[in-house]
């Protein structure tokens, strides 16, 4: 899963722009503990990814982050033994001793996977949505070589996975014994070091190596800057108003207690509301 350019909103977007935006997602998985909250965050990530034309490799981090999920439940409603409600005695076992799975711990393990796919879903909706480049230019005042050094390197990688699988495919075409992972390694990495010669070469011939830091570019906020930024703002200002003003109530022990009335309503599709919004002026993207 890498970034590439796509004509949405979100992509149209500043990196530091698409960066708040996903990290206000993440705020509000955080902050908010009820189901339907939690609900809402997700579907508004996967619902964000979609519209911005990456649903599909979205599609396949949410079948690890279901996974995820499962573990992360699973493992809490075996190790908790908090709870009046039994639902499965399974006796003496090994390291664990006297285990009971209990409704309460089952529910709140399920609401921690729950938060744990929402984070895992915001982090590869940033990876594919907010250009790295971008993002390593807005350190590039704070340091030069170490961001020239890691664009060079996530650059490089890529290549060189492509590079490693165009070699294993030709080698399978030949005759006799496949080649070894050793083999495969040994001509990679030979290929990784003529690359760096010749990178390092065109790095000195643009006089990369006396470079003086960077003078700051300025340019205007776009409309999709200005929408996105509000909706992070939203989303932030709304998940904070929510726990503040106890609108998505949740309590685990002793006993369960999630409420859902008007307010829980209304937090969930504001919440909703304010994630794809933004993605409706799409004016100039498919030029």
């Amino acid at each position: 899963m890498i970034y590439r350019r796509r004509p949405s909103p979100l992509h149209a977007a500043r990196a530091a722009v698409g960066c708040g935006y996903c990290l206000a997602l993440a705020v509000a998985a955080l902050t908010l503990s009820a189901p339907l909250a939690l609900g809402a965050v997700v579907v508004s990530v996967v619902c964000a990814g979609v519209a911005a034309g990456v649903g599909r490799n979205l599609g396949r981090a949410v079948r690890f982050a279901l996974v995820l999920g499962l573990l992360v439940a699973a493992v809490n409603a075996l190790v908790t033994p908090d709870g009046l409600t039994v639902i499965w005695r399974m006796g003496d076992l090994p390291i664990l001793g006297q285990t009971d799975i209990t409704l309460e711990a089952t529910v709140y393990g399920a609401i921690l996977g729950l938060r744990a796919a929402a984070l895992v879903l915001c982090g590869v909706m940033y990876t594919l949505v907010v250009d790295p480049d971008e993002v390593l230019g807005l350190l590039r005042r704070l340091s030069f070589r170490s961001a020239l050094t890691v664009t060079l390197s996530t650059r490089m990688v890529p290549v060189l996975l492509s590079d490693s699988r165009r070699l294993a495919d030709a080698q399978r075409c030949r005759p006799g014994r496949p080649p070894s992972r050793l083999a495969l390694l040994r001509a990679a990495t030979a290929g990784a070091f003529d690359r760096a010669l010749d990178v390092a070469a065109a790095l000195e011939v643009r006089g990369y190596g006396t470079a003086r830091r960077p003078q700051r570019l300025r340019t205007p906020w776009s409309r999709h800057d200005l929408a996105f930024a509000a909706s992070a703002a939203a989303i932030v200002a709304l998940a904070v108003a929510g726990r503040v003003a106890g609108l998505a109530p949740f309590q685990a022990y002793p006993g369960l207690s999630s409420p859902v009335g008007v307010g829980e309503i209304l937090l969930a599709l504001g919440l909703v509301a304010c994630a794809l919004l933004p993605f409706l002026d799409r004016r100039g993207l498919e030029r």
